[in-house]
Order: structure tokens, then sequence, then C-alpha cells
């Protein structure tokens, strides 16, 4: 069943609603997540919601895929806790770029594993896509044992890629095949 592969013991994966645009337009706009997904400029609750209101998750059109993270058992103040996507998909070469963010206050709870191993079999299985890729900056140390713990292999290392305040580092490069 397709539920199955977007269901775990903790959370779902599901698709973008209208009633995240709030969410998202904060998420998108937190500064200190920014230097993580290559953001510059903040983005318009328009753009959000534009975002929102034509995206037909169709992987093959927009070459992307986002999904939100929801709790099974949500508290009263939170049911999201974070998104994963799917990005630069190459529909041709059968590989696509993942991305996770989960709200800081639900970190170093499991969910983050959870989801990329739920968005990992929905890749593989349903997609059918060939291989799924991640940048990791070499100070993220979570990120990078994160997605090492989940069968990503660091298949290479672009020298001085990011700039930072304090100088340029280097990007980690990972791959999982199943």
């Amino acid at each position: 069943m397709f539920e199955d592969f977007l269901s775990g013991p903790n959370l779902r994966l599901r698709a973008v609603e209208p009633t995240d645009i709030d969410l998202l337009y904060v998420w998108e706009n937190d500064t200190s997540i920014w230097k993580v997904s290559d953001t510059l400029t903040p983005f318009s609750h328009f753009q959000i919601e534009e975002y929102v209101m034509n995206t037909r998750n169709d992987i093959y059109a927009a070459r992307q895929l986002r999904l939100m993270i929801d709790l099974h058992d949500p508290t009263p103040d939170c049911k999201t806790v974070g998104s994963i996507d799917l990005f630069d998909f190459d529909p041709f070469h059968l590989r696509a770029g993942v991305g996770i963010l989960i709200r800081e206050e639900y970190r170093e709870r499991g969910y983050a594993g959870e989801a990329l191993e739920l968005l990992k079999k929905f890749s593989f299985e349903t997609l059918h896509i060939h291989q799924l890729y991640c940048n990791i900056a070499c100070d993220n140390e979570h990120s990078t044992l994160l997605f090492e713990k989940h069968g990503f292999t660091r298949c290479g290392v672009k020298k001085e890629w990011l700039k930072r305040e304090d100088g340029w580092i280097d990007e980690f490069m990972f791959q999982c095949i199943p």
C-alpha cells in the first residue's frame, strides 16, 4: 500500500498543504539555516504561497518534491516537525538530491533518520530512483553522521567550496546507491 512507504513508527511524510504556508515562510526566512540551504535572500509570503498553491507534487514536471514530516501522535503545540526534499531530480539518470530540516526543538529524537529511511524507500521502490545524493559542509557533523548512518557514502570533497564569514570551507559529497 502507498501509505506504507510514507509512514513509520513515529511519523509520516505527506504532501505540502496550504495550511503549511505560514510555517514554510518562517523556515525559509530563518537566517540561521541559510548557510546549509545556500539561501542568500528572503522569500516573500506571496512567493511561498505561490509555490504551495502551484506545486503538483509531480517530480517529473517540477524536478523536485517536498514532503512535510508529521508526528503520528502530535502534541497540542506541534504536528509538523520538519520537511524533507528531493531536488535536482534527473529523470534520465534517475538521481536526486536530498535535503532535510527538523525543527530545532525536535532534533536529536531520531526523526531525521526515520524520515530519511522513509524517503529512501519511497525513492527507490516507488519512484525507481537509482541513487540519492547530498552535499554537506565539512563542519556539519550532525548531518554527516546522519547520512552516513543511513547508508550514504562519502564519495568526494569539493575544496574551499563554501564561503563563510571567517574564510572558505570544504563540502563533502555523499551518495546512496541501493
